[in-house]
């Protein structure tokens, strides 16, 4: 893999930026039957949806469809819930939590592509969608306050990015004590190398940049993650499968959470609550007992 990872990201942005160009060509240019899916491989797409569920959508959404599986279905999404969709692509499970979590809940969707987010927003329109909120930004960097979301859901969008673990850390972040990660997403059985899987497909095509099960295992859990499974579904190339990805944030008793701008003190999930300053800065600044704990 020779591409460096700032040039990874614009391929990934080019590539998803074309698929909302194809996905939103004016409907009326097929006034019968909207735009055509965009063409993925095998084990990708809008097909990973019950009918009942295309059905309720605008078709624009279906065709952008790129995943390779149904987070919605995967987190079990609850009335009232807060739910945020990394990646949000044109808004397929963006608009199918919005249904799901109701009135009192609430659908983000976070991509960094204008097209898609343009995209996004129209299918939300025409969905007569209220409880949505669509944010441009990185899943590295999750444009929300800590601890403001229920549940984080993605579909086949963590293995294109770059910095994994920053995804993974922001997560966490944004997550409320006690909500949980339901994704879906390609993973490699273990034996395979970085190469091996370049081998298989390209990066932009969620194959190269795919974690193995161990690597995704442990990358959540050094993020501060308990309750991590995962299961394999379908496979999308030699040796590499569409999983489902479950994982919770512990809550913490009030006495290890409480400390000097410090969330989950002395704990391996601890973070600064001011995400400008790092952990050693809080707790230097406030003089905290355990600022040398890790």
């Amino acid at each position: 893999m020779s591409e460096q990872p700032a040039e990874l990201r614009d391929t990934v942005r080019q590539r998803y930026a074309a698929a909302a160009t194809a996905a939103s060509q004016d409907d009326t240019t097929d006034g019968c039957c909207g735009p055509a899916q965009v063409e993925v491989g095998d084990g990708f797409g809008s097909s990973l949806y019950a009918a009942s569920e295309r059905q309720q959508l605008p078709t624009a959404a279906i065709a952008a469809s790129l995943g390779c599986g149904n987070p919605t279905a995967v987190a079990e999404l609850g009335e009232g819930e807060r739910v945020l969709d990394l990646g949000s692509g044109g808004g397929i499970d963006v608009l199918l939590s919005a249904r799901r979590v109701g009135p009192t809940g609430k659908a983000y969707g976070l991509d960094m592509t204008e097209e898609m987010l343009a995209l996004a927003l129209s299918n939300t329109e025409k969905a007569g969608a209220t409880n949505v909120e669509f944010l441009k930004g990185t899943i590295e960097n999750i444009p929300l306050p800590a601890d403001t979301i229920d549940v984080v859901i993605s579909n086949c969008v963590i293995n294109l990015s770059v910095d994994k673990p920053a995804v993974f850390a922001e997560t966490f972040r944004v997550l409320a004590p006690g909500g949980r990660v339901g994704i879906t997403d390609v993973v490699a059985e273990d034996h395979l190398s970085p190469q091996a899987r370049a081998d298989r497909g390209s990066y932009v095509g969620c194959i190269a940049g795919a974690l193995t099960f161990a690597e995704y295992h442990d990358q959540l859990r050094a993020a501060g993650f308990t309750e991590v499974e995962i299961t394999s579904t379908h496979p999308v190339a030699d040796h590499m499968r569409s999983a489902i990805i479950r994982a919770t944030k512990p809550v913490i008793s009030e006495t290890e959470s409480a400390c000097c701008g410090v969330t989950a003190c002395c704990t391996p999930a601890e973070q600064a609550t001011d995400p400008r300053t790092t952990i050693t800065e809080a707790k230097d600044a406030a003089g905290c007992a355990c600022r040398n704990s890790r």
